[in-house]
């Protein structure tokens, strides 16, 4: 309880409320003596960060940043949830992810999995590395079905498995009204997924079925993940998925139901990252533009979507894999926040081969302590009211419809995966992130940002492959650091040594310290081990320390005036013990005897690929 003073007045008001015009010029002053001298709007600039899709997040977001009206949780344009209620009832559906050939590996595993927490089952059904549709009874069996809903992937050839899981729910007396889950089509998504042409009338009739005798039953997945994996943006991915969901929207009510009954057999499958805000604001937009679809069909009361929120697999790392477990903790908090009505963890060896058990039950936990223990789904919609939120939800959906028009344009979602317009897009899109991946703009931990080259590697059997020929490519974050690391692996199994480089630190350690460790992790992140012993050199000691340490190449790491004042003189001596190369940890300047500067936001996967070809690591 809050006690006011005796005058009846909070003490608050005794302080003026601050201006932005103040808060601007107390940033001024910082930035000057970081050496900017910005005035003004570009002071605030100079704080701001550039997203994709041509988003920026600026440092500071006032009421003066109200959005339009998101209205109320379970109305239109439900950008605050599809339900009143959210997921406070009984939380999100955690719904586990199973790709198991063999049924009685898969049975073990889904029981498991329902006897500790999760909700749902996600079923890899034919295929290179699903269950036989002949033994989906095995693997199904002791599940009960009218309790827990099961999500089929057989994208492949979806009529079989269909057949056989509603065969089941009749064998097992299952009342059809009680039937839950998703049959899981997708005809769009598996002709991105594969190149080939889609055809959608066995979607259709499938939807149609489900409409009139299994009523919570979903027929159709309109799955953004495709689009996601193969290097999109948040944007790109919503513009898809939308146009998926038109095209479909258009089949089943050309086949004679209403747009009310259409909408209801589909369930929305977007990615989760670990940029939490952008995830919230991405089911949030979602939402809002889902909406805003159904009005102009004539059914405004039927744009709630239904969303299954998947954690990315583009930014789970084959190298240090168990920091993937916080990254899937932020993705599952962001789907939950974001409104997700069920959510799937990949397990932190996703990246690897077929998860174990461990794994599985850490990816299930997620959900249950952000639920049980941190109370996450006790609130409706948590992020409203956020203006930061509100906005970047507005930019977003904005940007999203934006790329809609553009695909409806170009005739459609089945043309622009056809005419090449999707690849080419999300191609550009990659190019530019991979850019500032390289550049560790966008830092990966355990990869590009404190790589340990000393880490026990993980082992898991393999994934058989899918064909993707013709299709989109599948990317991940770690791609190019991961080749780096390889050719250091192979170097190591061929001459039981790792490609090393020499740190030259001079002067004491206040002034090496920083370029010194900013020069070890860019090495590592290449899988080159550096070398600093002894903690310091000069010109008479830095032959001797360099030809005790095995390598090959050395750089120079201290500050500016000492390079100016040492440099040059311990670079010879360095060339004179056999230094075949010099770096320096900073930016080009007026001191000499470096073949090649490293800094922040140089391309240091450029640079350290041309050195280790130059090394001779194949």
């Amino acid at each position: 309880m809050t006690v006011l003073p005796a005058d009846g007045l909070s003490r608050a008001a005794e302080f003026p409320d601050p201006s932005h015009d103040q808060w601007q010029s107390l940033v001024e002053g910082v930035l000057r003596k970081s050496g900017k001298e910005v005035t003004g709007s570009a002071a605030e600039e100079a704080l701001s960060t550039a997203l994709g899709d041509g988003l920026t997040v600026r440092p500071l977001y006032t009421s003066i940043d109200v959005s339009a009206d998101p209205g109320l949780p379970g109305f239109a344009p439900f950008t605050r949830g599809s339900r009143p209620t959210g997921n406070t009832t009984d939380g999100w559906d955690v719904r586990q992810r199973h790709a198991l050939a063999d049924p009685v590996r898969l049975n073990e595993a889904v029981l498991g999995d329902l006897e500790n927490g999760v909700t749902s089952l996600w079923l890899a059904v034919g295929g290179a590395g699903g269950v036989p549709v002949s033994g989906l009874a095995r693997a199904l069996e002791g599940v009960y079905l009218d309790l827990a809903p099961v999500v089929l992937d057989a994208a492949a050839d979806p009529g079989p498995a269909v057949r056989e899981l509603l065969g089941l729910y009749e064998a097992r007396g299952i009342a059809k009204e009680t039937v839950r889950g998703s049959l899981g089509m997708d005809p769009l998504g598996q002709a991105a997924r594969t190149g080939t042409e889609p055809e959608l009338s066995d979607a259709v009739h499938w939807a149609r079925l489900c409409s009139r005798g299994y009523p919570a039953l979903r027929s159709l997945a309109v799955d953004a993940l495709p689009y996601h994996e193969a290097g999109g943006s948040a944007a790109e991915e919503l513009g898809l998925s939308l146009a998926t969901g038109v095209a479909y929207l258009r089949a089943l009510t050309s086949s004679g139901l209403s747009v009310e009954e259409a909408c209801a057999q589909l369930e929305f499958r977007y990615a989760a990252t670990a940029d939490q805000f952008l995830t919230i604001a991405k089911l949030r937009a979602a939402r809002r533009l889902w909406a805003r679809v159904a009005e102009v069909c004539g059914a405004p009361d039927a744009g709630a979507q239904r969303q299954h929120a998947v954690t990315s697999s583009v930014m789970m790392t084959r190298r240090d894999p168990w920091v993937n477990m916080l990254r899937t903790t932020l993705a599952c908090l962001s789907a939950g926040v974001g409104g997700a009505e069920s959510v799937t963890v990949l397990p932190f060896d996703h990246a690897l081969g077929l998860p174990d058990a461990f794994a599985r039950r850490i990816a299930r936990n997620t959900s249950t302590i952000l639920m049980e223990e941190s109370h996450l789904a006790r609130v409706t919609d948590p992020a409203g009211g956020s203006w930061y939120v509100e906005r970047l939800t507005d930019e977003l959906a904005a940007a999203a419809w934006a790329f809609f028009q553009e695909v409806e344009r170009a005739g459609g979602q089945a043309a622009a995966l056809r005419s090449g317009m999707v690849r080419e897009r999300l191609a550009a899109t990659w190019a530019a992130r991979s850019r500032d991946l390289a550049r560790r703009k966008e830092p990966v931990t355990g990869v590009s940002e404190f790589p340990s080259l000393d880490e026990r590697p993980v082992e898991r059997e393999p994934v058989p492959a899918a064909p993707r020929d013709g299709g989109l490519p599948e990317v991940r974050r770690d791609e190019a650091f991961e080749v780096l690391r390889s050719r250091s692996d192979a170097h190591l199994a061929a001459t039981g040594n790792r490609p090393k480089v020499f740190l030259a630190a001079l002067g004491p350690a206040s002034v090496h310290t920083a370029r010194a460790s900013f020069a070890a992790n860019l090495f590592l992140s290449g899988g080159i081990q550096p070398v600093h012993e002894p903690a310091s050199v000069d010109a008479s000691t830095a032959a001797e320390a360099f030809a005790a340490s095995g390598a090959t190449i050395a750089c120079l790491c201290s500050a500016d005036t000492l390079y100016a004042e040492q440099g040059e003189a311990v670079a010879s001596a360095l060339r004179a013990a056999g230094a075949e190369q010099i770096f320096l940890a900073g930016r080009p300047g007026e001191y000499t005897g470096a073949d090649v500067h490293v800094f922040a936001g140089c391309d240091v996967v450029s640079v350290l690929s041309s050195e280790l070809d130059r090394m001779g690591v194949a």
